[in-house]
């Protein structure tokens, strides 16, 4: 028994029409028109799936060609993002905070400028110490007791010593001094020799030295240590130990 089977026409959907679209990124695919008609597949090149491909709407009425609608498409993304162009800023250690690297620096550069000046700043004590000795030296030598005593520190804290005595206090200095060597004969001809000075700060030195005394009858001398510091008038002693070597037998 035959049966003839008639299915109306539009039981199945008519072919698939394709037609060549040119896209922004360079790609040449195949619009594939499906229903709903405002849909579009474009299926990039040896994809050979769906799986890569693109929805976008079809070409609105009133444009002249695919391509034209096309070039309004916008790109696909990137998979991968430029690198980041890096700035090159300075070097600093993974870790160390900034503000205490340079907090570091800038001490280093002060403690180098110190250090270069110090040299100067200590020639140029020692040729300021060695100048108060010379005015001691020639004022004692002139009998001017009061002109010797400048060269101490005009305070009570200025400190003598000498063998088993401690004379404290500028003005108890000067009485010694004055009572020892009441006159020219017994002041004689004081000498300086021997110094070595070391300062110890940029406000304090020591000065090493012998003194001698030729008078008529003897030549007393002796070694002395002096403390030095500077005061707003200039380096001044602020303690002076003096000790007399034994007469000859």
């Amino acid at each position: 028994m035959l049966v003839n089977l008639e299915y109306p026409s539009n039981l199945f959907p008519p072919p698939v029409e394709t037609t060549p679209l040119l896209a922004r990124t360079g790609h040449i695919g195949n619009v594939t028109y499906k229903r709903p008609p405002m849909l579009q597949m474009i299926c990039p090149t040896g994809l050979g799936s769906a799986r890569g491909s693109r929805v976008v709407p079809v070409c609105p009425p009133g444009t002249s060609s695919d391509s034209e609608y096309a070039s309004a498409v916008p790109p696909p993304p990137r998979l991968f993002s430029e690198p980041t162009k890096r700035t090159r800023g300075p070097r600093v250690l993974p870790g160390t905070p900034r503000l205490p690297c340079a907090i570091a620096i800038t001490s280093w550069i002060l403690i180098a400028m110190t250090i270069s000046a110090a040299p100067e700043q200590g020639a140029s004590a020692i040729a300021e110490i060695r100048s108060v000795l010379r005015v001691q030296q020639d004022a004692w030598n002139h009998g001017d007791i009061d002109g010797f005593m400048k060269g101490y520190a005009r305070s009570r804290s200025t400190t003598f010593v000498s063998e088993d005595t401690v004379k404290r206090g500028w003005e108890t200095v000067r009485d010694r001094y004055r009572k020892k060597y009441s006159d020219r004969a017994k002041m004689g001809v004081l000498t300086f020799s021997d110094l070595e000075i070391v300062p110890l700060s940029p406000d304090s030195a020591m000065a090493l030295g012998r003194w001698k005394l030729q008078r008529a009858n003897d030549r007393p001398h002796g070694r002395f240590t002096l403390i030095f510091r500077r005061l707003p008038e200039g380096w001044r002693i602020v303690h002076d130990h003096t000790s007399a070597a034994a007469p000859p037998k």
